[in-house]
């Protein structure tokens, strides 16, 4: 069964977005709703691990050399400065979450056919909330925009 293999990306996934959105609200600290809302948006991708965990154990985790390792992001390593920078980083997080997201789609899609009500929890669970933080770093994106890409010199 190559689920393992998804869950295993998925865990990856996750503690990589956590860590990044950490990075971001450090490195941007004097944005008080960016720091704040990513300190918390990392919370509950630590959560969404944790909720994974019992799945994990029940059907393994595959992170072996067979795994691709173009399936896994880097994550941000550190910040960028000023307008700009601050819209970049979002958008690096918009696209861990994205593959967060689309991974929680596929994983759910097995559970579906493996008829696994305790997966199909979690995952609806986890990915309503990565579903708000997409739509959320979206919406601060498009706050942002103006600012870093017309009115900032």
């Amino acid at each position: 069964m190559n689920l393992k293999i998804y869950l295993g990306l998925l865990l990856k996934a996750e503690e990589t977005l956590a860590r990044s959105y950490r990075e971001v609200a450090e490195g941007h600290g004097a944005e008080p709703d960016v720091h704040f809302l990513c300190l918390t948006l990392a919370q509950q991708c630590d959560a969404h691990e944790r909720r994974l965990r019992p799945v994990v154990e029940r059907y393994g985790e595959d992170t072996s050399e067979n795994e691709p390792e173009r399936l896994h992001a880097e994550g941000l390593a550190e910040t960028r400065s000023g307008p700009v920078g601050l819209l970049r980083d979002l958008q690096d997080l918009y696209l861990l979450a994205s593959l967060v997201d689309i991974t929680w789609s596929m994983i759910k899609q097995a559970a579906s056919a493996l008829r696994d009500r305790e997966l199909l929890e979690v995952v609806e669970k986890c990915d309503s909330e990565t579903t708000i933080q997409l739509q959320w770093l979206q919406t601060r994106m498009k706050q942002a925009a103006p600012q870093a890409l017309v009115a900032a010199r």
